[in-house]
């Protein structure tokens, strides 16, 4: 029943969008019955084998890093980290901390430090490992949830993704596909939105890839300040669109799902999709701005994209800095 259910959700909001419904009306189309029937009908478990950990990053094949490495013509880098936030705000609620162990003047001229940082939230960019979340008891590919304990993950830890990422990088930039400086706080991203940006931008996302959509969130937390609860993003109905299209790993600068997710009973729908269904990795809280500059500065919305996370065991994920190289 609640996989017929997946299916009518997805041709209605087919129907909609082809009737250029607005988005309130395609985002009430789901509920959380059609995320936990999208949950199986949408799985790659079993895909790469019952003991696979590494998810949809088995689609950056060796081909795909050589195709993305024939993208570098300028050898220009962008990072897509934004700056580690100091202060106590209203995203950040567990700022970073960093304290000097030793001085120069006090240890013969050597300098030494430690820092904590709690990277998960809205605050920090890191990426989620697989065991991240786990729904209905479940990780990506049927790992049990008891898998992860108070030692950690013993189970698709962020030591999987050790080897990095090395693929096209794909930016969404739907900012400027709708001739503003950001979207709005909880605005949903939808397939349309997506779409159009690629007859736009003339590109069209395949497999392997890594989609990075840009809102303008820290444009807009310049201007405005930071905010807590509404954030833009995707909406849950491009999942399919994103297996469909054998992603490899998606990404934001804010917290990926939009925010309310417009279903009450799951906060947050992507995510929970993406990790335990697809088994795709999520680049959360990027800061896009300047690589969306150097984007239209060359009107070239691809470029190699390389990121590589702390090698922490049994981690749920890390900070990160993933870089475009044009």
């Amino acid at each position: 029943m609640k996989r017929f259910a997946g299916r009518v959700a997805i041709a209605a909001l087919a129907v909609l969008a082809a009737q250029g419904a607005p988005c309130e009306e395609q985002q009430a189309a789901l509920t959380a019955e059609t995320i936990d029937a999208w949950a199986t009908d949408l799985s790659n478990a079993g895909r790469w084998g019952e003991d696979d950990e590494l998810g949809t990053l088995n689609l950056i094949t060796p081909a795909v890093r050589v195709a993305a490495a024939k993208l570098v013509t300028d050898g220009v880098s962008v990072s897509m980290a934004h700056p580690l936030l100091t202060d106590r705000s209203a995203d950040n609620w567990m700022p970073f901390e960093h304290r000097m162990q030793a001085t120069p003047e006090r240890a013969g001229g050597w300098a030494t430090d430690t820092w904590s940082l709690m990277f998960h939230g809205f605050a920090h960019s890191h990426i989620d490992a697989l065991c991240h979340l786990a729904h209905k008891g479940k990780y990506y590919n049927g790992f049990p949830m008891s898998e992860t304990t108070d030692e950690g993950c013993k189970k698709l830890g962020v030591t999987n993704i050790g080897d990095g990422i090395f693929t096209r990088g794909v930016l969404m930039d739907i900012p400027r596909l709708k001739g503003k400086a950001w979207l709005d706080p909880g605005e949903a991203v939808m397939v349309a939105d997506l779409e159009a940006w690629e007859k736009q931008a003339g590109i069209k996302v395949g497999s392997g890839d890594a989609i990075l959509l840009h809102t303008g969130r820290w444009l807009r937390r310049a201007e405005e300040g930071p905010t807590q609860g509404a954030y833009a993003g995707f909406h849950a109905s491009t999942v399919p669109w994103l297996k469909a299209r054998d992603v490899a790993v998606v990404g934001t600068d804010g917290g990926l799902d939009v925010y309310p997710s417009g279903i009450p009973e799951s906060g947050a729908p992507v995510h929970t999709l993406v990790l335990t269904a697809l088994g795709m990795p999520i680049l959360d809280v990027m800061d896009l701005t300047e690589v969306s500059a150097a984007a239209a500065e060359r009107k070239r919305w691809t470029f190699l994209l390389t990121a590589a996370p702390l090698r922490v065991p049994n981690g749920t994920g890390s900070a990160i800095n993933a870089i475009a190289t044009f």
